[in-house]
């Protein structure tokens, strides 16, 4: 497989989102405009050539949208392959390459999000653990920050204060989101819609800088969902699956 490194430079020109290919979607810019603006913290953006999900994104530790402390760390935004680029090895490539760039610019190791059980859009455990990553800090809705440290004597991170106990002091359903993830420019106004239409107390609040983020009340910045002050979940969901989950939870 040949990988491209997405940049400023070839920006307009590449191809960046797992399931879009239309370049002038509202999901390609708005994750277009994401990428373009994280560049100069350092993100990285490294891609198949061929189209699919086949990709990794990660942006040193202390410039991530996510209420965490891993100084010295590089922390993986996504690491995603799946569809006909599964089982081919890829996400070693993309990961081995990660590795190798973060430890040419001195960092301690490696940190992403997961969960003890496999979550929609969050890192698999096992094949975390498979590559010797550990858990390193696990706030009280089950979201897990593992690492992968480059020596025995690497700090482990953990997540800030704010985010160890999901909780706000707002009724109803509120979303945080950021627009790291182009899904969120589809299914968030879709979801807004569908509770003004239905009467569902709903609100929608978007995160769109870094301070803002890392004070976070949730480890996942880019999708999470609260009831009543308490988070239900991280996956993005259509119309249909939102009035299911009102029905389940309430509302």
């Amino acid at each position: 497989m040949e990988y491209i490194q997405v940049t400023k430079d070839n920006l307009e020109n590449e191809h960046i989102c797992c399931a879009i290919s239309n370049n002038k979607d509202a999901q390609v810019s708005s994750k277009k405009a994401w990428l373009s603006e994280r560049f100069d913290d350092g993100l990285v953006f490294l891609k198949s050539v061929e189209r699919g999900k086949c990709f990794i994104e990660y942006i040193p530790a202390e410039k991530a949208w996510n209420p965490i402390e891993a100084e010295d760390y590089m922390y993986i935004d996504c690491l995603w392959v799946s569809g006909s680029l599964k089982g081919h090895g890829y996400s070693t490539d993309l990961l081995e390459a990660c590795i190798a760039d973060s430890k040419v610019k001195g960092k301690n190791g490696l940190c992403i999000l997961a969960a003890a059980k496999k979550k929609p859009f969050l890192a698999d455990p096992k094949y975390l653990a498979y590559k010797g990553f550990k858990v390193a800090d696990e706030a009280d809705n089950g979201i897990q920050l593992w690492y992968l440290p480059f020596s025995d004597d690497a700090k482990v991170p953990n997540f800030k204060a704010c985010a160890k106990h999901p909780h706000i002091e707002k009724s109803g359903y509120v979303l945080y989101y950021t627009s790291q993830c182009p899904f969120n420019s589809k299914y968030v106004p879709i979801l807004e819609e569908t509770a003004k239409q239905e009467g569902i107390s709903f609100k929608a609040i978007q995160i769109t800088d870094r301070k803002t983020a890392q004070a976070a009340p949730t480890p996942i910045t880019t999708y999470a969902l609260f009831y009543n002050g308490d988070y239900v979940t991280n996956e993005q969901m259509n119309a249909k699956k939102f009035l299911k989950l009102v029905s389940k939870v309430g509302g």
